[in-house]
């Protein structure tokens, strides 16, 4: 059976007030609506860069919608692995949160960020051994080539 509880003296109920008190003085508050206001903002703002990106894509390449996706993907892969690369996404990433890490730039800053920490250990037992172990070779080798092919057919299409 249960224990019945005793009654609190005023003194203790007076002690649990202020504790109480001080709790709630000392906890830090909630910013949860704010991280998810930043989080928002900062990946539409990656997706609005995006749009400019093809915008501009269409307007100095004329580009067709095909193209133009390709396009905005790999200039923006390209972007934030820059940016992780000279240490600013990570900057990004405090700021911004989920926002950072959800769009295509995410991608981008998973595969890099791990590489450029073990770039004193030079580019192949450094950063390119770390590529395969973060991102796996499937990742590595597929972007690879895609870019490679796709270079080979636009140098085939400036031919024709």
């Amino acid at each position: 059976m249960a224990k019945p509880k005793r009654k609190l003296t005023e003194q203790e109920k007076t002690e649990q007030r202020e504790y109480r008190a001080l709790v709630k003085e000392r906890m830090p508050r909630s910013k949860t609506l704010l991280r998810c206001a930043l989080a928002f903002l900062t990946g539409g703002a990656i997706c609005c860069l995006g749009q400019l990106i093809g915008d501009l894509g269409t307007l100095a390449f004329h580009l067709g919608e095909a193209e133009r996706g390709s396009f905005v993907s790999v200039a923006l892969i390209f972007i934030a692995a820059l940016l992780t690369g000279i240490g600013v996404y990570d900057r990004i990433g405090r700021f911004a949160g989920a926002g950072s890490v959800v769009p295509i730039t995410g991608f981008s800053n998973s595969i890099v960020a791990p590489a450029m920490e073990h770039r004193s250990e030079g580019i192949v037992m450094g950063v390119c051994a770390q590529l395969f172990t973060v991102a796996g070779p499937v990742l590595v080798y597929g972007i690879t080539s895609s870019v490679i092919v796709g270079i080979i057919v636009y140098i085939i299409s400036l031919i024709k």
